[in-house]
């Protein structure tokens, strides 16, 4: 197969050949528990579609071919390789598989086997929230469970690190168990997955092995043009070691006869297409069109013209991925010292009637093929579920695995107390980006258990984002301590001391790396019972390169901060492509997530404070904090001296907006965010001047107050009470939003009291400038916010 099956490219992979391995009894018990695993894949996809009713007529689905794909490799792997320290993200379109053997296992109940893809039954795809039986990792969306298991053994060692961990086996990997994905290889098609590949701190990872399921077909079509050796040279590149299986016993047998040689040329030189279309073959038409019309026809006819038709068929479909001896070599060669990657050759749908048809992504076995699997299978199709008896040799292996891989389970340590406040009243002019790196070094001497839990993350951007102090404070995160060449030097302002102790994790620039790490140091508290304050700081404006990966990290089970800055078309001077525009919507919208934009120092440190506090327990929650770097006078934030009106403002702060300035005989209420809390301010007092008294509310998180709205009108559990605090009906008279983002963040706040509104905002690209002319371009300067309001209550003076 020349697009694929190349496997004698430069020595960068190594070719495992089969050999002697198991006895043909272990072999056999292995191949009966095989055929349960396949059988009963099968046959829940069977169930959920064509037994199951179905009233809506909408499609079910469940990847019977896909899963068959990998039905080999994950027997050999649960059956004669895994430890239960041993995690494994297993790729979405198998997760039947999974559940199967998580069934022969014990670990789930018979009854679950009948609800694939129902409602409150077996997710569509592997899921650690949602689906009742033991996963590892959530996959499903493309190229983020893959790489999860790289984040999650840099989270694993970090927390052996910090606090203490089992010692380490041989060439320095941790006895924490390796970290196993199962990965089909149109995956590979995705950039997150080389993103995670390149980036230098993986190539220490040793415990890391991916099996690629290189069945050659996407959901459309037999894949034309994915070289494998393409594939071994480019993670070999990056320092992983390469391990191809690309032929069975059967095959290889075949190769080992007279003729062999040519028949082995014709395989890895025809074209992906045109090996599955020979799998679509019987003995027949395969002995005429495997010879093909090159120089070696001859004696592949001749070789092929003695074999027995079943073991023709057999043969020709014996790929590597599917032969229990190949894996089992290829896992013994495994190099501890690096990252491995054993790529698989597998036949998509292998064993079934779909086997290797172009459309086979979705197809489905029909009712009659089904009977016919059951048949040729030895089951009965009335009774799928059957395990095998508890006295056979495969009941004996399922049972001796299971006991095998039994975890001790997990009793999670409670997370220190954070505290709500430092008692601290910021003056003079700051950021609040710059307010983060001092929250953060204030913890270190208020609460230094909690300081001890916080590991911040970054892509290359600490010294841009107010980090330099802490990290100086903690130390850079590593395995193992290195030289800081730069310690004497004067002029060296932030330095790098790597050190295991360290508490900040740089990655490269690749946000994607960011948010899956933080997502996976945010679970450790579930996987390893140690709670973590993963922190996350990255350019606002990539929030939305993120996103997709940092909510899926936060379905799975990970709680962390993420802190967006510098934000918003404040960055005048860096243009439109660095000023975010949508990420304050994104924050109200995202599921498991407080959004916070605070507009002073203060702020930062109560919205920061709270964020530690729901973190790293099964109630908790994700954060995200948008902050900026425009500088503020703090003494606009007029933080009440009296320690009870400081406490009522800081509950009003951590639960969504305050009221900034009342006003006797308010005509309109002016509500600001973030940055734009100065131009409300401003136009406030110019307002004043003309007889027109405004209150002034700054909202701190709109999501917050949009679920106390919900609550309010009966759609979602929850309080209301801080919009009585800062709406108050008797005080209800027309609206102005502004912030810096999408107007429509904070348009939802005209309905608490139905008043008229006008809503302020940034709704297209910016531009470069001076913050007062790229302000006066969006509409969100301090004279839009004043003709807004007139425009609401006129200008006849003598409102108040």
């Amino acid at each position: 197969m020349t697009d694929t099956m190349d496997t004698t490219d430069a020595g960068n992979a190594i070719e495992v050949r089969t050999q002697a391995g198991a006895t043909s009894s272990e072999r056999d018990v292995l191949r009966d528990v095989e055929d349960s695993v396949l059988w009963i894949a099968t046959a829940m996809i069977h169930h959920a579609n064509r037994v199951r009713p179905n009233p809506s007529g909408m499609k079910v689905g469940g990847h019977q071919a896909s899963s068959a794909s990998l039905v080999t490799i994950m027997t050999a792997l649960w059956f004669e390789r895994l430890r239960p320290e041993d995690r494994v993200s297993v790729k979405p379109h198998a997760s039947p598989v999974l559940h199967a053997i998580n069934y022969l296992l014990g670990e789930l109940d018979q009854r679950y086997l009948t609800t694939l893809r129902e409602f409150g039954g077996l997710q569509s795809y592997p899921s650690r929230a949602k689906d009742p039986d033991p996963v590892d990792y959530s996959t499903g969306s493309v190229g983020i469970g893959a790489t999860a298991p790289i984040w999650g053994a840099m989270a694993r060692r970090y927390v052996d690190t910090a606090f203490g961990g089992p010692d380490t086996v041989s060439h320095d990997v941790p006895a924490t168990g390796r970290q196993y994905s199962l990965v089909g290889d149109a995956e590979l098609d995705e950039g997150a997955v080389w993103e995670a590949i390149l980036d230098p701190a993986v190539a220490e990872l040793g415990e890391i092995v991916w099996i690629v399921d290189l069945n050659r077909q996407s959901l459309d079509r037999v894949v034309p043009n994915i070289a494998a050796g393409r594939l071994e040279a480019m993670f070999a590149a990056a320092g992983w070691q390469v391990l191809t299986v690309a032929f069975g016993a059967l095959l290889e047998a075949l190769f080992a006869r007279p003729g062999g040689d040519a028949l082995r040329r014709r395989i890895v030189g025809m074209s992906n297409p045109e090996y599955q279309r020979l799998l679509r073959c019987d003995a027949d038409e395969l002995r005429t069109r495997l010879p093909g019309e090159g120089a070696d026809g001859e004696a592949i006819a001749a070789l092929v013209a003695d074999v027995d038709d079943t073991e023709l068929v057999r043969a020709f479909r014996n790929l590597g991925g599917h032969d229990l001896d190949a894996l089992r070599n290829a896992f013994d060669a495994i190099d501890d010292t690096r990252p491995t990657v054993i790529i698989a050759y597998t036949i998509k749908g292998h064993r079934l009637p779909t086997e290797g048809h172009p459309q086979n992504h979705s197809a489905l076995l029909t009712v009659e093929q089904f009977e016919d699997l059951a048949a040729d299978m030895g089951r009965d199709p009335q009774n799928p579920w059957a395990r095998p008896h508890v006295d056979s040799d495969a009941g004996r292996l399922c049972a001796l695995t299971a006991d095998r891989l039994r975890r001790t389970p997990v009793s999670a340590a409670t997370p220190p107390t954070v505290p709500a406040d430092f008692g601290r009243t910021p003056a003079g002019t700051s950021t609040t980006q710059a307010a983060l790196g001092r929250v953060l070094l204030d913890l270190t001497r208020s609460a230094p258990d909690a300081a001890a839990r916080v590991v911040t993350v970054s892509p290359d951007v600490s010294s841009t984002t107010n980090l330099a102090g802490w990290l100086n404070k903690v130390g850079v995160w590593s395995p193992q301590e290195r030289q800081d060449w730069f310690a004497d030097d004067p002029e060296t302002i932030m330095h790098w001391r790597e050190k295991p102790t360290g508490q900040h994790m740089e990655l490269g620039i690749a946000e994607t790396n960011l948010v899956g790490l933080i997502g996976e140091l945010g679970a450790t508290w579930s996987r390893w019972g140690q709670p973590l304050f993963p922190i996350g700081v990255l350019y606002d404006p990539f929030v939305e390169r993120a996103l997709e990966p940092w909510s899926y990290g936060i379905y799975a089970g990970g709680q962390s901060i993420l802190v967006g800055t510098p934000s918003g078309v404040t960055l005048a001077a860096e243009g439109g492509a660095h000023q975010s525009i949508t990420t304050p919507s994104v924050g109200l919208e995202q599921p498991g997530c407080v959004s916070w934009e605070p507009a002073f120092a203060v702020d930062v440190e109560w919205t920061l404070l709270a964020s530690m506090a729901q973190l790293g327990r099964p109630d908790g929650t994700s954060s995200y904090l948008r902050l900026s770097t425009r500088p503020v006078d703090q003494s606009l934030a007029a933080v009440p001296t009296d320690p009870a009106a400081r406490e009522r403002r800081r509950r009003h702060v951590v639960a969504g907006a305050y009221l900034l300035r009342r006003a006797e005989r308010p005509a309109v209420t002016l509500v600001g965010m973030g940055a734009l809390v100065t131009e409300t301010l401003a136009a406030a007092d110019r307002l004043a001047d003309l007889g027109i008294d405004a209150d002034v509310v700054c909202v701190t998180s709109p999501g917050l107050l949009f679920e106390a709205v919900q609550a309010r009108r009966g759609v979602q559990d929850g309080s209301s009470w801080i919009l009585d605090r800062v709406f108050p009906a008797d005080r209800a008279v027309p609206m102005v939003t502004v912030l810096d983002g999408h107007p429509h963040t904070l348009a939802f706040l005209a309905t608490v009291n139905r008043v008229e509104s006008i809503s302020l905002g940034v709704s297209r690209f910016g531009q470069v400038g001076s913050l007062e002319e790229v302000y006066r371009w969006h509409g969100i300067d301090t004279d839009s916010v004043v003709r807004a309001a007139l425009d609401l209550v006129g200008d006849e003076p003598g409102r108040s």
